[in-house]
């Protein structure tokens, strides 16, 4: 198949169940979820994510992305490091561990992975006093932080802010930051798993033993100074960064046309349902919960239907 082959593709995502996850990626996402197991996280758009629609069923995005290369990714990216970003949606009911992530340049020697990990949250639900931690007081040292993980009181020295649906932080590789209970959010991210905790409340596994930290990596790599702040944009364009732009659409019947500019358009229908339709291709239809993908050749794409839509891509 050539490129013009390409398609609009729905995606089937990828559920992981966690011992600070709960029911909310079935109560508000309309998730299926298999078990009456704690599910924390549904991974929408990723390497190993497969298509569902069309001569490319049960591909991998990763493999697609091999085998394409800039006509499904854009140019500037490297196939051979796979699918360059990462949505998912996540429903935190208990704290996440404090963790901190590399940039490039630390995941390439630390971890021998081709990317770091800088990343943003949109709110989709906050219960009444949901929290976020955005990173450490203000003057805290190194040796401070670290005789205070080693003692289990890190929680004196924490940094909090309280959110509400519709609230964005966007995370910068080496910021210390957690989710916290009562929280259903979108992430985007650079696609890379390198995280390293400093920190997890004293909790045990699903598994009954503690979770691993990684102390040392995470002192190496943490920015004591990172603050990030909460907002809640009153425009469609949430993050505007480095690695990710994001938007959130809302559709009440009208027809959105998006330019891709060479990039692909990663789309997430977290209300209502919409149709996504390209020249020459069959139409996708989104339902709440539901994920797709426009590969960056195909210049333009056409939204319609009355619901919510987020969208990212490479900036």
């Amino acid at each position: 198949m050539t490129a013009s082959a390409l398609y609009p593709f729905k995606l089937k995502p990828t559920l992981h169940v966690k011992v600070w996850g709960g029911r909310r990626l079935a109560h508000l996402m309309q998730k299926a979820l298999p078990t009456a197991e704690p599910f924390g996280e549904s991974w929408e758009i990723h390497d190993a994510g497969t298509v569902v629609n069309g001569p490319f069923q049960d591909s991998s995005l990763g493999d697609l992305a091999r085998r394409y290369g800039a006509d499904l990714l854009g140019l500037g990216h490297d196939p051979g490091a796979g699918f360059p970003l990462l949505a998912k949606l996540i429903d935190a009911t208990d704290w996440l561990s404090i963790q901190v992530h590399p940039n490039d340049e630390q995941a390439q020697e630390l971890e021998g992975e081709p990317r770091g990990k800088t990343e943003a949250w949109i709110v989709l639900h906050a219960d009444a006093g949901a929290r976020l931690v955005i990173g450490l007081r203000p003057g805290t040292t190194r040796a401070q932080m670290e005789e205070a993980i080693r003692h289990n009181r890190l929680e004196d020295f924490l940094v909090y802010a309280e959110v509400a649906a519709g609230d964005v932080l966007h995370i910068p590789a080496n910021t210390i930051h957690a989710l916290g209970p009562g929280l259903l959010i979108y992430e985007i991210q650079q696609a890379s798993d390198s995280t390293y905790r400093l920190y997890d409340w004293g909790r045990l596994g699903l598994d009954g033993q503690p979770r691993e930290l990684h102390i040392d990596k995470a002192l190496q790599v943490a920015n004591l100074a990172a603050l990030p702040q909460v907002e809640q944009p009153k425009q469609d364009l949430l993050v505007d960064g480095e690695y990710f732009r994001a938007w959130r659409h809302e559709l009440n019947g009208a027809r959105l046309d998006i330019h891709t500019g060479g990039r692909f358009q990663a789309l997430t229908c977290i209300a209502g349902a919409v149709d996504v339709t390209a020249d020459g291709a069959d139409a996708i239809t989104l339902n709440q919960g539901e994920s797709g993908l426009i590969p960056a050749c195909i210049a333009q794409c056409a939204i319609r239907g009355h619901g919510t839509i987020l969208r990212a891509c490479p900036p």
